[in-house]
């Protein structure tokens, strides 16, 4: 049986004296889950406002993903079957 969905994602940053946070918004046309990122630029370093945006953007999405996995294992557990939790993965330099 084929099944087609079309989600949609709104990504919004915001940046203001040297921090960047993100919020992305997942629109699945009968849900809608948001997830958030922030990224600093330390003292020392040079503001580059896109690794800024990037930073906030990724973890804004991990989160939104966090998020999604979450809601499907509840989902699966719902049905009566019981979901397995892999461990997550470290991501060097992302302080999460």
């Amino acid at each position: 049986m084929p099944h087609t969905a079309e989600w949609k994602i709104r990504l919004r940053l915001f940046e203001e004296e040297g921090t960047t946070k993100a919020r992305v918004v997942l629109d699945t046309g009968t849900a809608s889950l948001t997830g958030h990122g922030i990224a600093h630029c330390s003292p020392g370093d040079t503001d580059v406002p896109e690794i800024g945006d990037e930073l906030a953007a990724g973890r804004a999405l991990h989160d939104l993903g966090r998020q999604l996995v979450e809601a499907a294992e509840r989902d699966i557990e719902g049905m009566g079957a019981s979901a397995t939790r892999p461990e997550p993965p470290t991501v060097a330099g992302w302080l999460m």
